[in-house]
């Protein structure tokens, strides 16, 4: 089933099991989705494709993120509680994303195959190496992992 058809389903799941949390997450998904799908010029009923709906959920995840980020940076910690809440429900819908170990051994046989030995390399190097693991690995990850092999 698609993301967005599986995300609009749920819906009903959580107001039965009383989960204020994740009911609240789920409608600011769908709502989101509805955005997306209105933006590309869309009827609001249509359901996005899974890259298009995949695309929504990591922003929605990003900005979870952020959020938290800012909220310990201005020592609100309290705020951030239920950001992080809301994040553990939405990453739960992304797929699992590769470990730095898979990154590095696919960034070594992507190194050798170029022949990228040098740090000034390093932008060119990953972007061809996110275009191939494009949803499958984290961009800061994939950077560390750039620079540390290219350091």
């Amino acid at each position: 089933m698609p993301i967005h058809e599986t995300l609009k389903k749920s819906i009903p799941d959580a107001m039965r099991a009383h989960d204020a949390v994740r009911l609240q997450t789920l409608r600011s998904l769908v709502t989101m989705m509805t955005n997306e799908a209105v933006a590309k010029k869309r009827k609001p009923d249509e359901f996005l494709t899974d890259e298009e709906a995949l695309a929504v959920v990591k922003r929605a995840a990003n900005q979870r993120k952020d959020s938290i980020e800012q909220f310990i940076a201005g020592g609100r910690p309290e705020l951030a509680e239920p950001e992080k809440a809301e994040l553990a429900i939405i990453e739960s819908y992304l797929p699992t994303l590769m470990s730095r170990d898979e990154i590095e051994a696919i960034a070594k046989a992507k190194m050798a195959e170029m022949g990228v030995s040098s740090k000034a390399e390093a932008g060119k190097f990953t972007g061809m190496l996110m275009k191939e693991l494009k949803g499958k690995a984290d961009g800061g990850d994939v950077k560390a992992v750039v620079d540390s092999l290219l350091s």
